[in-house]
């Protein structure tokens, strides 16, 4: 008898839904997120970065009010000394979030299809509610490095963890950057959290430092176009920069259960006026 994706979730903090997506739906996101790259804001250029001490997107506005936005994120190495753009946009931005799902209506189509809903029964949630979104572009021999980190420590809810939907849409390798998960590691407490500071609500601290995780804890998922990943908002995972010639997109977004949950006032992320957490079940594809 096989396992449920419930029960590999509850076991190994994710699980792997191949075929969720068809080719030709993944090829109609990723030629969503490229045009995305066609209509770049005038703003300057908002890196986004895993890597740096002190991450700019702890103290930026714009990461802080792109709850209800289409927001634009640039790997570092696209920019110049100067912030000044120094390679083609087409392959300049690390992200594009966090309302895709709301605003854009051939994400928020996929969002909200039959089969997320299905996957949410499946995952036994009763008031599921999307809460940010991502088109990730992870492109060649710039995409970033994504550090160990746990979802909850930015989405943080009680007692039902965050889950996130990761949904490869070319092919996710070793060579490309495809995720690294500690398995079993959602077992463990919230190692670490993201709160808005008392001090300035518009910016946010870490409460403790960075853990340091053993590489041997970490196992690769590469997985074909088209997979769902489903990640346990508390199991720890990574992801290598891209340094091959192939491109690694991915659409993620993440789900809270509403019912019996609590959403931490804490989180940098909060429901808006345009942003509010959609019941899943309820919510139609269309805008």
């Amino acid at each position: 008898m096989h396992d449920t994706i419930f029960d590999q979730l509850e076991r190994d903090g994710f699980a792997v839904v191949e075929e969720f997506l068809r080719d030709a739906e993944c090829e109609e996101l990723v030629a969503a997120g490229l045009e995305l790259t066609r209509h770049l804001p005038d703003a300057p250029p908002t890196v986004f970065s895993t890597t740096e001490p002190e991450q700019q997107q702890l103290k930026d506005k714009y990461f802080m009010e792109s709850n209800d936005k289409i927001s634009y994120f640039y790997e570092k190495d696209a920019l110049d000394a100067d912030g000044k753009l120094q390679l083609d946009p087409s392959i300049s931005l690390n992200k594009v979030g966090h309302a895709l799902h709301l605003l854009h209506p051939i994400f928020r189509c996929y969002t909200y299809s039959e089969r997320v809903k299905a996957l949410c029964r499946e995952l036994r949630l009763l008031e599921p509610a999307v809460v940010q979104s991502m088109y990730i572009y992870k492109n060649p021999g710039i995409g970033g490095e994504v550090v160990p980190h746990q979802d909850i420590s930015y989405l943080y809810t009680e007692p039902i963890p965050p889950i996130g939907f990761w949904i490869a849409l070319q092919d996710a390798t070793i060579q490309n950057g495809c995720l690294w998960i500690a398995r079993g590691s959602h077992k463990s407490a919230v190692h670490r959290r993201m709160l808005r500071s008392p001090e300035d609500r518009n910016k946010c601290i870490y409460d403790r430092p960075a853990p340091v995780y053993p590489e041997s804890s970490f196992t690769p998922v590469p997985v074909s176009k088209g997979t769902c990943i489903l990640i346990h908002g508390n199991v720890v995972h990574r992801s290598a920069p891209n340094r091959s010639a192939a491109s690694r997109p991915a659409y993620t977004f993440h789900v809270v259960e509403r019912k019996g949950n609590n959403y931490s006032e804490d989180n940098w992320l909060q429901e808006g006026e345009n942003a509010p957490f959609l019941n899943i079940y309820t919510t139609s594809q269309m805008q």
